[in-house]
């Protein structure tokens, strides 16, 4: 049956927001994949850092027929017992007081940004509403999130866009403090700018945010939309530095593949919102909330993200084997299982043709920006996937440098 669903019904049928691989997926395990004809493909994107326990995992189906057996939807007129038991262990296990639920990461982002502004008008009044991000990030695709991220191809069309945003760079502690003020209500900060190239905030960055936001009564939002839930090694980057926001912005891999997003904040902060300010219909859902906790009680334990950080060193000792022989790259960065490689001069802005003869070779991987191969697969991906899937790596690098 599946067959008969031919790909160029997307250009048919599909608003052209994006220009997938010729190849339909129809079928996954753990880190494989299978398409309509068959072929089979490591996964070394993870559904964009998504799939944190790889595809299909066996617990969270579990969970989740399980569930679907009692209760999908009640709305937020009332509560439900998976999302109690989810936001429970989630306060228990981080900074916060308290979570709110939605769907996606552009929408915790959104709640980030409307709470921040609320209780900057709240408590000091409406001069004190500037929003200040940093040059290259990624924050989601609403039209407030994608404003505040740093990337001006992704607004520029929708203008006129929301006001007082600033954007400075990243890792630039010294231009962060020539800017801030008074008038400053929130920073928000990737502690690793994922679709902007995968870098790494340094410690004395976060410090200074944290130190500047005190000085001047703004909050410090972490969107830890992409590095969250084990990806870089710790439940959540933040706890690598000890430097704690005051709001946390989770989703990707919180549902293991189940579309969840949550905003974590702490008590002072979370008190601003009050019935009527703010709210979703389908967040917090019985079914998300549900797997999300499963998630949750898998990845949160230190066995767990003892093996990330082995898998990134195996992951790193890879890519810098190939780079010995291949000379393909000018960089390698990245925390945890979020890997980029920045090629060099020669190849700058073929990152998507080297991911296409990867996907050729029957590999999965991700690119950031035109210049960025990046990795971000399942965390608990197996040996015998990481070798097959630099294998297949290597051919298409073969191909890559003839080309």
């Amino acid at each position: 049956m599946t067959k008969e669903i031919q790909r160029n019904w997307f250009e048919q049928y599909m608003v052209p927001c994006f220009a997938p691989a010729p190849f339909i997926p129809v079928r996954a395990e753990g880190s494989r994949v299978w398409d309509q004809n068959e072929k089979e493909y490591v996964d070394f994107a993870g559904g964009i850092a998504v799939n944190a326990l790889g595809h299909a995992n066996n617990e969270l189906k579990e969970t989740l027929s399980s569930q679907m057996e009692n209760l999908w939807h009640i709305g937020n007129g009332y509560t439900n017992e998976p999302v109690l038991k989810l936001a429970k262990d989630l306060v228990e296990n981080t900074f916060s007081d308290k979570v709110f639920f939605c769907n996606s990461g552009a929408e915790a982002n959104e709640a980030a940004l409307k709470i921040a502004r609320k209780y900057a008008l709240d408590k000091h009044g409406s001069h004190k509403n500037e929003i200040i991000s940093f040059e290259n990030s990624f924050h989601g695709r609403t039209l407030f999130t994608v404003t505040v991220g740093g990337q001006p191809k992704y607004s520029q069309d929708f203008a006129p866009l929301p006001q007082q945003i600033t954007h400075l760079p990243y890792n630039d502690i010294e231009a962060i403090k020539a800017h801030i003020s008074d008038k400053t209500c929130a920073v928000i900060v990737e502690p690793i700018i994922g679709e902007g190239g995968v870098i790494p905030a340094t410690p004395d960055f976060l410090k200074a945010l944290r130190e500047l936001c005190d000085q001047y009564q703004a909050l410090l939002i972490y969107d830890e939309i992409q590095t969250g839930i084990g990806r870089t090694g710790y439940l959540y980057a933040y706890e690598e530095t000890g430097v704690e926001p005051d709001i946390l912005t989770s989703a990707k891999g919180l549902g293991g593949g189940f579309p969840i997003g949550a905003m974590l904040v702490k008590q002072h902060v979370a008190e601003v919102f009050q019935p009527g300010s703010h709210g979703t219909t389908f967040g917090g859902n019985p079914l998300a909330s549900a797997v999300a906790h499963k998630v949750l009680s898998i990845v949160n334990q230190k066995a767990f993200l003892a093996g990330v950080q082995e898998r990134h060193q195996e992951f790193i000792r890879h890519m810098t084997d190939l780079n010995q022989r291949y000379q393909v790259f000018s960089e390698i960065r990245g925390k945890g299982l979020l890997l980029g490689a920045e090629l060099a001069d020669k190849y700058q802005g073929k990152a998507k043709t080297l991911t296409n003869l990867a996907a050729e070779e029957g590999l999965i991987a991700l690119i950031a920006g035109p210049n960025v191969l990046r990795f971000a697969p399942a965390l608990n991906i197996e040996q015998q996937d990481i070798n097959d899937g630099f294998a297949r790596l290597e051919n298409a690098l073969k191909r890559f440098v003839q080309e």
